[in-house]
C-alpha cells in the first residue's frame, strides 16, 4: 500500500486533518511499512511454507496491516512493544507509514453492556494510552481506534463513560505530530444503515479532534455498502458543524461481502468464524477483499461508478485491520482458512 489519500490527511496480531487547537497534517505520500515478525501470526507459517502454499500466504504476510495492541499487553510493557513493532515495520526508513490498531478498552464487547470500568481500570487505560503514545512519538502512523465501536453505546444506564475514554485516547494520539487517527464505528449494517447512530458514537468519542473514522473491521460487508454509508456519515457530521471528515474501510475479509443477517439465515453458528469461500466464483463467503491501498477509486476494484466518486471524495484508504485468517478473527492462526481466502480472493 502506498498511502496516498490516507496521507492527505481478542488477542489477535492485528493497522489528515484533525480539528482542534491545530490542524493535523497528512501522513505523507511515503512508503508504507510491513511488519515481518513473530507478533504477526501469519508470518511464521509463511516463512515455513514452500511452493504454491508460500505464494498464497504471501498475499497476507507481505500486505501492510494494522497490528492490534490491547489489554493483553501490560501497562509496563506496551511502550517496548510499540517501539519494537515500529522498528521492524519501518525497516530503517523513518518516514515509512506504520499502521496500528488500539483495542484496549476494559470492559468491552458484550461485557461493556453489563458493567462500567472500575476506577482502577480507567486509571490503567489512561496510563496504557499515554505510554502507547509516548512510544509512537514522531512516528508516521495511522491508528484504528477501538474496533467494534458500537459497543460503547450499550453501556449500562446510558452511560457515556466508555466513549469518553475512547475520546481520551483519540485526543492523546491525535496530539502526536505525525499520527492520523480513525475512530472505529462498526459497519453500515451494525448501525442499521442509520448514519445518526454512527454520528452519536463518533461525537462522544472525539471525532472533532481526529482525521475521521474507520468501518468494517470485524464484519464482512461489501466495500460499496461501507463507502455509501460512510459518505452519509460524513454528510451527517457536517450537518452538525463537524465538516471535512474522511474515513477508511476495512477490506481484509469482504472480497465476497455479506451481512450479519445473511450469515445467520444461511449459516448460523459463530459470525466471527463465518465460512470461507470454496471457489473463486462463490459469493457471500469469507475471502480477502481489496488489497490495502490508497487508490480507492481505481476501476480495477470493480466498484460501481457512484461508489468510486464517493470514495474519491471521502475515503483515505482501504486498510487491513481485520484478521480473517485467524480462528474467530482472534487466535490462533488457521492455515486452512488462510489458504482458502488467499486461493479464492477476486483481488490477487
Amino acid at each position: 500500500m502506498v498511502p496516498g489519500r490516507l496521507d492527505r490527511a481478542r488477542d489477535p496480531d492485528r493497522a489528515g486533518a484533525g480539528v482542534g487547537c491545530r490542524e493535523r497534517q497528512p501522513a505523507g505520500r511515503r512508503h508504507v511499512g510491513v511488519y515481518r515478525g513473530g507478533a504477526e501470526m501469519a508470518w511464521a507459517p509463511y516463512e515455513r511454507a514452500t511452493g504454491r502454499k508460500r505464494d498464497l500466504l504471501a498475499q497476507i504476510a507481505d500486505a501492510p496491516k494494522a497490528k492490534w495492541f490491547g489489554d493483553w499487553i501490560p501497562d509496563g510493557a506496551i511502550g517496548a512493544k510499540v517501539r519494537e513493532y515500529v522498528t521492524n515495520a519501518q525497516a530503517g526508513d523513518p518516514d515509512a507509514l506504520v499502521q496500528l490498531t488500539v483495542f484496549r478498552m476494559v470492559p468491552w464487547e458484550h461485557e461493556a453492556c453489563t458493567r462500567l470500568p472500575s476506577k482502577a481500570e480507567k486509571t490503567s487505560y489512561k496510563r496504557w494510552v499515554r505510554r502507547f503514545a509516548d512510544a509512537l512519538g514522531d512516528t508516521r502512523a495511522a491508528v484504528v481506534l477501538q474496533p467494534d465501536g458500537p459497543f460503547a453505546l450499550c453501556a449500562p444506564r446510558g452511560s457515556t463513560e466508555l466513549s469518553r475514554l475512547v475520546g481520551y485516547a483519540a485526543r492523546t494520539l491525535a496530539a502526536l505530530p505525525r499520527t492520523t487517527v480513525y475512530i472505529e464505528v462498526g459497519s453500515a449494517g451494525w448501525n442499521h444503515l442509520d448514519p445518526e447512530l454512527a454520528v452519536t458514537q463518533l461525537v462522544r468519542a472525539g471525532i472533532r479532534k481526529v482525521r475521521g473514522f474507520h468501518l468494517n473491521t470485524t464484519h464482512y460487508e461489501s466495500t460499496a455498502r461501507q463507502v455509501r454509508f460512510g459518505a452519509r456519515v460524513v454528510e451527517a457530521l457536517a450537518a452538525r458543524g463537524i465538516a471535512g471528515k474522511h474515513f477508511t474501510v476495512d477490506t481484509a475479509q469482504n472480497g465476497r461481502g455479506f451481512t450479519f443477517e445473511h450469515n445467520r439465515k444461511h449459516h448460523g453458528g459463530r459470525f466471527d468464524h463465518a465460512p470461507t469461500c470454496r471457489t473463486r466464483k462463490q459469493t457471500h463467503c469469507v475471502t480477502l477483499g481489496i488489497p490495502p491501498t490508497w487508490r480507492v477509486a481505481d476501476p480495477r476494484w470493480g466498484l460501481p461508478a457512484d461508489v468510486r466518486r464517493l470514495a474519491a471524495a471521502h475515503v483515505d484508504g482501504y486498510l487491513w485491520a481485520g484478521r480473517p485468517w485467524l480462528r474467530r478473527q482472534a487466535k490462533p492462526f488457521d492455515l486452512q482458512r488462510a489458504l482458502a481466502i488467499t486461493r479464492t480472493t477476486p483481488y490477487r
